[in-house]
């Protein structure tokens, strides 16, 4: 049997989603440790990974299950008795052992959370302050990002990847209860990518950009702070 899991968490907690070898202060690696205690010796298998500080709020994951845990409901619960108050079962469901939380995926959805304010200790870790916010200019130049584009001189260095192109389906700003919401859907996205997008919003002008799009020119871009980041949904 094969379990799929939708998991919120708090990523200032965790050193990124990914298990490491140098730390077990991962989500996968925390889940994958109580999964244990409960005889479920299980890989778990995220929809994509978060970096350090990242926030989510609709992670994905799927792991198969020994039978004689096929009480979907009860294991939920149980998880939430167990979990630590950094993370969070929203769903737990039986799935077809063909089901692929990564490569089932069909897009991923993530927001980004600003703030034009000085900064609030008590919120800092999950918004991004700034002193000041040209939101009109904002709203007009993350439409650049929509459509099939190389994204480049959008990730970080070091970055692994067979190919740097991806779609972005949805790509806008809005306004909500004082806040700034990015709002990013793609078929996938690369190491850092929208953090890195979100830097060039908030650092470069239009022209820059789309040189930056068409690698025409390379501007340097300092990518967001991550606290401001949530993966928010994935789509199948």
């Amino acid at each position: 049997m094969r379990a799929k899991i939708t998991l919120a968490y708090n990523g200032t907690a965790y050193f990124g989603s990914q298990i490491q070898k140098e730390t077990p202060k991962t989500v996968m690696g925390e889940l994958t440790h109580i999964l244990a205690q409960l005889g479920i010796d299980a890989n778990v298998v995220a929809s994509g990974r978060t970096d350090r500080g990242v926030h989510a709020t609709g992670q994905v994951c799927h792991f198969d299950l020994p039978a004689y845990w096929s009480d979907a409901d009860k294991l939920k619960r149980t998880l939430n008795k167990m979990l630590p108050s950094s993370m969070q079962t929203k769903k737990l469901s039986l799935v077809d052992d063909t089901f692929h939380a990564r490569y089932s995926a069909k897009r991923r959805v993530y927001r980004y959370i600003i703030k034009e304010a000085d900064s609030n200790p008590f919120m800092a870790d999950f918004i991004t302050f700034l002193e000041s916010v040209n939101y009109d200019e904002i709203s007009k130049n993350i439409k650049l990002f929509e459509g099939e584009h190389d994204f480049e001189h959008f990730i970080k260095k070091g970055s692994d990847e067979n190919s740097t192109v991806r779609k972005i389906y949805k790509a806008f700003a809005y306004k909500h209860k004082g806040y700034i919401i990015l709002y990013f859907e793609a078929n996938g996205f690369l190491r850092s990518q929208i953090r890195m997008m979100v830097g060039a919003l908030l650092s470069l002008n239009k022209e820059q950009i789309e040189e930056n799009l068409s690698k025409k020119a390379k501007h340097k871009i300092k990518p967001a702070p991550p606290n401001g980041l949530y993966l928010a949904k994935i789509k199948y």
